[in-house]
């Protein structure tokens, strides 16, 4: 394999966008679903089934309830953003095997997919990373 094939082909060993995070969801396959922003930002809009682990405080206590088997996908708000990769770094030095969603939020929702949440079209909030 060329460095360019290496390339592309970690890539997606370490990202998955949302519409293959939403086939896997569909399938039933076991997926650990992160967000890794504020809990005041998981409560204004989140992905449904995601859990809430803010990349500041995963420790080995925060996340022992999470299977080590199931892929762990992080995401955060988005491109602008760097929460998700600041949380899957984390998760990985934890021992778990993780993507990161590519676009985040702003990308799962860009592609019709529903979230849960207080959220409303007329409202806005940073992006939670802090």
């Amino acid at each position: 394999m060329n460095d360019q094939q290496r390339h592309y082909s970690d890539k997606l060993d370490y990202e998955i966008d949302s519409w293959d995070l939403k086939v896997v969801l569909e399938a039933g396959e076991q997926v650990t679903l992160i967000d890794a922003r504020s809990p005041e930002a998981y409560q204004h809009e989140h992905i449904p089934g995601a859990i809430n682990i803010p990349h500041r405080t995963m420790t080995r206590e925060s996340t022992e309830h999470i299977d080590k088997g199931a892929l762990v996908v992080v995401y955060c708000d988005g491109i602008g953003c760097n929460a998700s990769t600041k949380g899957a770094l984390n998760m990985l030095k934890l021992g778990f095997r993780v993507k990161e969603l590519i676009g985040g939020l702003d990308w799962w929702k860009r592609d019709g997919h529903p979230t849960h949440g207080r959220a409303s079209s007329d409202e806005s909030m940073s992006c939670g990373c802090s």
